[in-house]
């Protein structure tokens, strides 16, 4: 079994939960796959999944034009330019924008609606075409076509509603509607701090592998290098550089593997944040390790049932659902409106006198043919939708709350073990190479010792990239994102 596939399970446990709130499309999952010789490793196919054309949190849109310079990139700066450039977040605006738009339409039928019109015109009437077909000499001196004969009218028409209880509920369900799409706009912000957040740490984590490969193609080439001379000396057999040729060699096919998961690493990060196609850049912050202290589950579920957008929207839609359904039944009820117009009319502009018309209209609804039942029980079916999914999203949200914590802690455990592995790990290395230059034993334990250098390496570098993605997805989880972020990571003045 490889490395990567028996660090499977502790990856993907925590990269799977990366996008489950996303309000807009079906869950993403960010698990990375397990490597092998010569493929791309698990970070890259995270990258490649956030490439999806159906997640919008993946694109965004470039601002400027790319610079001859190397952008020094930090932590911050990277969440400063997701939130302006992400595609999620811009269309979270647009969308607020639209549900705004709406609450006006619906509006609309209860306030005033005034106009005004001026009219000029000649007419020419045929009696005989209207039906007035009698002999000439019936009325004598009155024509059968009357005219031309000019017609001026001009005036104000104002109606305006007095009572509709249908547009009240529909105008309270809009204006709920509007609130839960501004609830939205700040989820799609949380969900980008969360999406820029590991594409970040991915890519400090792909560096990290970068480095790492870098320096065990440096040892394997010594290694290299000594059994040769050995060899030479005629103190070693042929296996032993034999052996050693085909360590570095692999060393040098995992660190070209790992500069080219790094590039496309980065080119997903820049996706994410906007920056301009071709634009060149280096990370400036480096992944911190700082033991977290939580408030506890009770208090961090608390927190979340307060502050998390997504369940204030989703409370929200709910309330609209209940007005629009109180809506469906008002159809039953009468309405009152007036309406009245104010003008002149006459022959034309200078021959004319003022005329107007004022008039109140009850409306009665009697039946619409099954159309108001139609609707009462759409809009109850949209209730009792928009209440199952809320009750479904407290639920989410407690399993993301207690995972996220078990993650953080998993991670913290894992950090810790993963670094004095790795000091174990090097020193069990460098008394092989004492051990082979002395001649005590062949390069064969160099070489299995140069391997558990790489594991261990590996797994510090996957459990620390693990522990900061678990403080932001605690932070995305209690409802605290584009704060907490900076908070937990400390990245206030990076």
């Amino acid at each position: 079994m490889s490395l990567w596939q028996k660090m499977m399970p502790f990856r993907s446990t925590a990269v799977l939960h990366i996008l489950i709130s996303v309000l807009l499309l079906s869950h993403t999952g960010l698990g990375q796959s397990t490597e092998t010789s010569g493929s791309s490793t698990g970070a890259a196919a995270t990258v490649n999944l956030y490439q999806s054309e159906q997640n919008p949190y993946a694109g965004s849109v470039p601002e400027g034009k790319a610079t001859g310079t190397v952008l020094q990139l930090s932590f911050k700066d990277a969440l400063d330019r997701g939130l302006r450039n992400n595609l999620g977040v811009l269309l979270g605006n647009d969308n607020t924008l639209a549900v705004r738009g709406q609450k006006w339409k619906e509006l609309s039928a209860l306030l005033p609606h005034l106009g005004a019109s001026a009219n000029q015109s000649v007419e020419q009437i045929d009696l005989a075409a209207l039906g007035f077909r009698f002999p000439p000499s019936a009325f004598p001196g009155v024509p059968t076509v009357i005219g031309p004969i000019g017609v001026f009218q001009s005036g104000l028409f104002l109606t305006q509603s007095v009572f509709d209880y249908e547009s009240i509920e529909r105008t309270r369900g809009a204006r709920e509607n509007e609130s839960a799409a501004q609830h939205a706009l700040k989820n799609a912000r949380e969900i980008v701090v969360l999406a820029v957040g590991n594409s970040y740490l991915v890519t400090i984590a792909g560096a990290a592998r970068v480095d790492t490969a870098q320096a065990q193609v440096q040892t394997a080439q010594a290694l290299y290098d000594k059994a040769v001379d050995q060899q030479k000396a005629g103190v070693r057999p042929a296996i032993d550089t034999l052996r050693a040729h085909v360590e570095l060699q692999n060393r040098q096919q995992q660190l070209i593997v790992a500069r080219n998961d790094h590039a496309k690493e980065k080119l997903a990060l820049a996706r994410v944040i906007g920056l301009p196609p071709g634009q060149e850049f280096d990370l400036t912050t480096q992944a911190p390790y700082e033991p977290l202290a939580t408030a506890g589950i009770d208090e961090d579920l608390r927190r979340a049932y307060l502050s998390r957008p997504d369940y204030l929207a989703a409370g929200e839609q709910l309330r609209a659902a209940q007005e629009v359904r109180r809506a469906a039944t008002a159809e039953h009820y009468p309405s009152v409106d007036i309406a009245g117009s104010f003008g002149a009319a006459g022959v034309n502009v200078g021959i004319s006198h003022s005329v107007y018309q004022v008039g109140a209209t009850l409306n009665i609804p009697i039946t619409a043919g099954g159309k108001t039942h139609g609707d009462v029980l759409q809009a109850e079916a949209n209730l009792r939708q928009k209440r199952q999914q809320l009750e479904n999203l407290r639920g989410q949200i407690d399993y993301e709350v207690r995972s996220a914590l078990l993650d953080l802690t998993a991670a913290a455990d894992q950090v810790e073990v993963a670094r004095s592995s790795v000091d174990l790990a090097n020193q069990t290395l460098e008394q092989a190479r004492d051990r082979f230059s002395a001649g005590v034993t062949d390069n064969l334990e160099v070489v299995q010792a140069q391997e558990a250098v790489v594991a261990a390496n590996e797994n510090y570098i996957s459990s620390l990239y693990a522990h900061n993605l678990a403080k932001v997805e605690l932070a995305k989880a209690i409802g605290f994102g584009e704060e907490g972020v900076k908070q937990y990571l400390q990245l206030q003045n990076k």
